[in-house]
Formats: C-alpha cells, structure tokens, sequence
C-alpha cells in the first residue's frame, strides 16, 4: 500500500452544504498518480464530490509519463532551473501525453466511479492563452523554448460544461502567434481557479504540506505570515512556486488554497469535509 495513512470515507453534513454548488480546482500529480490504488482513491473523491453537488475542476500533470515515453524515444531530457526545456520535439511528445493517455487515463477512471467527466486541454475553446515564459528575470532570461505562462484564461468552455460534467484540464495553451506551449499544472489550476473565483484551490504533492522551523506541519497559514516566510527563505526550493501560486490565486478571488499530501488515501476529501484536513492551507485571514 503506498498511501501514508488510511481512513474511511469521511462524509460531512456542514461541509457538504458549505460547499454545495462551489467549484472546486484540484492539481492532480505527484504519487497520487503514479500508484494504482491512489488513482482510483482519487477517482472515487472527485466522483463523490460530484454526486454532492460540488463542481470539481482536474487539471493534471504529467512528468514521469513524458519523461517514459521520451527515454522511449531516445530524446534527451534537458533541465533549466528545475524546468523542462520544451524544444519542437519535445512539445509533440508533450501533447500526445498530456492531451492522450494521461487525460484520458483519468477521465476513464472518474467515469468507471458513476460520474462523468470530460477531458480537455487549455486548447480547447481557447481555454488557455499563454505567452513564452522568458523567466523572472527579464535582465537575465533563459530560453526554456516552448514553455509558456498563463496570459489569460477565458472559462466559457468550463462554464459550459461543470454543471453536468468534471472537466479534467491538461495544461496545454495556445499563444497569440498560434503557437502551443506546455505550461506548469501548478500555475495552470491557479490560473484557472483565479477564473472561475473558485471556492477552493487544493495542490497535491508529494510531501505533508509546508513545516515550520523545527519541521512540524503548518496547518494553517495566512497569506501575510507565508510572504514573511518566502522573504526570510524558510519556504524556499520546491515549495516556494507552490506557495507563490497559492498567493496568486487569493489575491485573485480563491476562498482557500491547500497544499495537501496526494500520498494520503482520499486526502482530498480528507481536506474538504473534516475540520481539521491533512496538509496546510493558506488564507487570507488570519489562521
């Protein structure tokens, strides 16, 4: 079994009104992908939380997978900053992944659990427009090739669709020029969840959630006390752009952001219907 913990089915009354009608963005990635059991625990939420009125939205990742098929294909995987450069080859590689086997891997899976999902890339409907990603530092840029940021968003196409359906997002945009770009998931859901002013942002990854000095998991953080800790470098690496998303996104409307740990059997629903969650959110208001 590869989850850190188990636990039944928690079903909350007060959260399932709270949240009745209220959308939901989930970053889906990390183990929570990777392992067979995980998957369906993690179809099995995202069906319940349809079948309560809820509207969750799945954008998913897709590293490992893209990384399998080129070492398949002989291509060479070149890193910048933590970041895959993205030349013409590889952004084929990427959207027959992204856009294929792991869009449709997870839309199979909802499914097959009652409800009824549907799977789209930021292409679609012109969901996401993107521009070159050129890095932080304009004095100092890097070419990554065709890795791309989030423009703009224009939901229409979820809109249309979350009343019935799941939409299960794979971060593709499409720039100005008519090119494609492969975009990071993590700024993709915040971006999209920025759009739809969604109830709830929630990243999964592959840790507890963000640790104070003396490594004990924050369960609540405001976004105040989490900018003093980027400033002081306490969150720094891998967890600094997923905090800097979560940030994003308040400031954008979001109600709430979570970074919670995808290796917890059900820990979305663990998040979203107990008291308490299992990973760290960040608000605006004071924890």
């Amino acid at each position: 079994m590869t989850g850190v913990q188990t636990c039944a089915l928690p079903i909350s009354l007060p959260h399932i009104r709270r949240f009745w009608g209220r959308t939901v963005v989930i970053k889906y990635g990390g183990a929570a992908m990777a392992a067979q059991d995980l998957r369906d625990l993690f179809a099995q939420d995202i069906a319940l939380m349809k079948f309560v009125g809820m509207h969750p939205v799945v954008v998913h990742g897709g590293g490992p997978q893209i990384k399998a098929v080129m070492d398949k294909l002989g291509i060479e995987t070149e890193m910048k900053d933590g970041m895959r450069v993205t030349t013409p080859e590889t952004l084929e590689v990427v959207e027959m992944v992204l856009g294929g086997p792991v869009n449709s891997g997870i839309v199979q899976l909802i499914n097959r659990h009652g409800a009824k999902a549907v799977g789209l890339t930021g292409k679609d409907g012109s969901l996401i427009e993107a521009r070159k990603y050129v890095g932080d530092d304009p004095k100092n840029s890097v070419d990554y090739g065709m890795v791309g940021e989030v423009e703009h968003v224009h939901p229409e196409v979820i809109e249309a669709l979350s009343g019935k359906f799941v939409p299960v997002i794979a971060p593709l945009g499409v720039g100005k020029d008519g090119h494609s770009y492969n975009i990071n998931a993590d700024l993709a859901a915040g971006s999209i969840a920025s759009a739809l002013k969604a109830a709830k942002l929630i990243l999964l990854t592959d840790v507890e959630g963000v640790q104070s000095a003396d490594g004990q998991l924050i369960h609540s953080l405001a976004a105040d006390e989490a900018k003093k800790m980027v400033a002081n470098g306490s969150i720094a690496a891998g967890m600094l752009p997923k905090i800097q998303c979560c940030l994003s996104a308040l400031e954008k409307g979001v109600g709430k952001t979570h970074i919670i740990d995808g290796r917890v059997e059900h820990s979305v629903l663990l998040e979203v219907f107990t008291d308490e969650g299992i990973g760290t959110e960040i608000i605006n208001e004071t924890p």
